[in-house]
């Protein structure tokens, strides 16, 4: 490479996943065809890596309240494009609902401050004020905002996100909540995972259903 080109951020990130090996969990299997997991049981299993938090089924729905950024994630990597659906509802006032997507599968608030691997997207955060999409860092000043909208305590809505080539899209029952189109998307190892995510709000989480596009 001539001197004084650049290097794109996802060679870099490439190089520093073979250097330290610890991007992604091994031996984490592909969706093939899909995923789906209706969270009717007792256990959480053995499809799902908990980092911490009080992460549980209860009623045949995954419940959290107050993980501090401690994610439920799915131990399956995902498909480059992919269509990511769930349904969720806050009992919270705060609301704050948050999941993450395309991370590292693996990765936990190890402070008060949290750098995630994945694209983070809230719902209702900050007491409700805030609809946000973000890329690796929910406080960056390159998230996105999106349209207002609070959660309401008690409703279930249903989530749609999807990724296609660089444009990442988040539905909430039908109605387009957050969109960006990133010109160096999060892919590959390290970046091939969904979590389930929490600050303090009581979420109920249900009927997870993963399709690659």
């Amino acid at each position: 490479m001539k001197m004084g080109v650049p290097i794109p951020n996802s060679w870099v990130r490439l190089l520093v996943c073979i250097l330290v090996a610890a991007c992604t969990p091994q031996g984490d299997p592909g969706i093939a065809a899909g995923f789906s997991d209706d969270f009717n049981r007792t256990q959480i299993g053995t499809a799902y890596k908990k980092t911490g938090g009080n992460w549980r089924i209860e009623s045949g729905q995954l419940h959290v309240k107050g993980a501090k950024n401690h994610p439920l994630w799915l131990l399956r990597t995902l498909p480059r494009d992919v269509r990511v659906e769930l349904d969720v509802r806050s009992e919270s006032p705060e609301g704050d609902i948050k999941v993450e997507i395309f991370g590292d599968g693996a990765s936990y608030a190890k402070h008060d401050s949290y750098a995630a691997t994945s694209y983070v997207i809230i719902f209702g955060g900050w007491n409700n004020s805030h609809n946000v999409l973000a890329r690796m860092d929910e406080h960056g000043d390159d998230r996105v905002l999106g349209k207002t909208r609070k959660v309401e305590p008690g409703v279930v809505y249903r989530f749609r996100i999807e990724r296609i080539g660089g444009i990442l899209t988040v539905w909430v029952d039908e109605d387009i909540l957050l969109k960006m189109d990133d010109s160096d998307p999060l892919e590959g190892r390290g970046h091939d995972h969904f979590g389930f995510n929490n600050w303090q709000s009581d979420l109920w989480f249900d009927n997870l259903k993963v399709t690659p596009l």
